[in-house]
């Protein structure tokens, strides 16, 4: 490990992600079909989103910094990442789908339409492209995969490539996918910044821990204060109401961006702190690890899975049995299916990277520089 991504903080990152993925599940599954009342920690799933994409960026950018320094490294590693799981994920989904209808019509509310054009374009991640979204069937979730795919192939251009090439080609790049991956670009860029700011390696511990719980309250009265539904207002006062709906996931921008920040200021305090008081960290290092593991599954699986689920229990909502019911079923399947996914990434990423190297002498690549992005 080096300064920017000391091991107790590594496990403090694998436990953010972990939290961030059961809450967007108790965001999806807060579905009145599921349960009477409304369930605890349900208002945060976007939230939980722009964390997943500040802490991305910064994985990211510590990955290409410490390991893969060539872009057929850096290509085979995202594209093992995302396709081990998301490729299996488009075809689990519409068979579940499929049979859920089947057997619990109601509560689909979910295209179910369009095979081919919802299909090619999850693989090629263009769901979100200009001003359309493309559901993936059930599975809404699908559409971050997509924004993350993007900035992932942005970074290898600034990174890997020439950099006057490097910058047309994000430009190019931006005109092709349009506006709202750009409009929340920026906030994955926001970990790219907190891992190269060599200045926030050396924060003082008083300065850590202020910053620290001032991150903590301002998350607090970033909810407390609806700031997602405050910003949304001011897009639509700006660009107008029918402009806004069709920004669809990147309408809340400006709150996204306030929330990036405090992300940002969390991960920058911890950081620090962990350096000197991260033994309770590293005691939970083993568990945390493990589910961590299955995080992008259980984020890419869990509303197709709790769909279907619910359509087979077809339980009471009221009370909380049934809600319990599916969610056990769910976690059990995710289990099932990262074991035979996410975790064999590995491989995937050991058959494809001969081929991407090949490529990258045949247009005589050289390995990262070292300047900065």
């Amino acid at each position: 490990m080096n300064a920017a991504m000391n091991r107790p903080f590594s496990v403090y990152l694998d436990l953010v992600r972990f939290a961030a993925a059961v809450l967007v599940y108790m965001w999806h599954s807060n579905q009145r079909f599921l349960t009477a009342d409304k369930l605890p920690a349900s208002d945060y799933g976007h939230s939980a989103v722009i964390v997943f994409f500040v802490l991305s960026g910064f994985v990211i950018a510590f990955v290409t910094d410490t390991k893969e320094n060539r872009l057929a490294e850096f290509a085979a590693s995202r594209i093992s990442r995302v396709y081990s799981v998301a490729a299996p994920t488009l075809v689990i989904t519409i068979v579940l789908d499929a049979i859920g209808r089947s057997l619990y019509p109601a509560i689909y509310q979910y295209p179910f339409d369009q095979f081919a054009v919802r299909l090619l374009a999850s693989l090629l991640m263009l769901n979100e492209v200009w001003l359309i979204s493309i559901t993936s069937f059930s599975n809404v979730p699908y559409w971050s995969i997509c924004f993350e795919w993007w900035n992932y192939v942005t970074f290898a251009m600034v990174m890997f490539l020439p950099a006057r090439v490097g910058w047309l080609l994000v430009a190019i790049t931006a005109l092709v996918i349009g506006p709202k991956v750009v409009m929340l670009a920026p906030i994955w860029w926001m970990g790219v910044a907190l891992y190269r700011w060599r200045g926030l390696r050396n924060l003082s511990l008083p300065l850590a821990w202020v910053m620290a719980s001032l991150s903590i309250v301002g998350l607090v009265m970033f909810h407390r204060y609806n700031m997602m539904a405050v910003a949304e207002g001011w897009l639509a006062a700006l660009v107008g109401p029918d402009l806004t709906y069709q920004l669809t996931f990147a309408k809340r921008v400006f709150a996204d961006y306030l929330l990036g920040a405090i992300v940002f200021a969390n991960f920058a305090a911890v950081r620090r702190i962990v350096e000197v008081h991260g033994g309770v960290l590293m005691a939970i290092a083993g568990p945390v690890r493990f589910v961590a593991n299955y995080t992008f599954s259980l984020y890419l699986l869990h509303q197709p899975l709790f769909l279907f689920w619910a359509a087979v229990v077809q339980g009471d909502p009221e009370g909380s049995g049934y809600w319990w019911s599916v969610t056990a079923l769910t976690t059990l399947s995710v289990g099932v299916i990262g074991f035979f996914t996410e975790t064999r990434r590995h491989g995937l990423r050991t058959r494809i990277l001969p081929m991407l190297d090949r490529w990258e002498k045949a247009w005589a690549l050289p390995a990262r520089s070292t300047r900065s992005c």
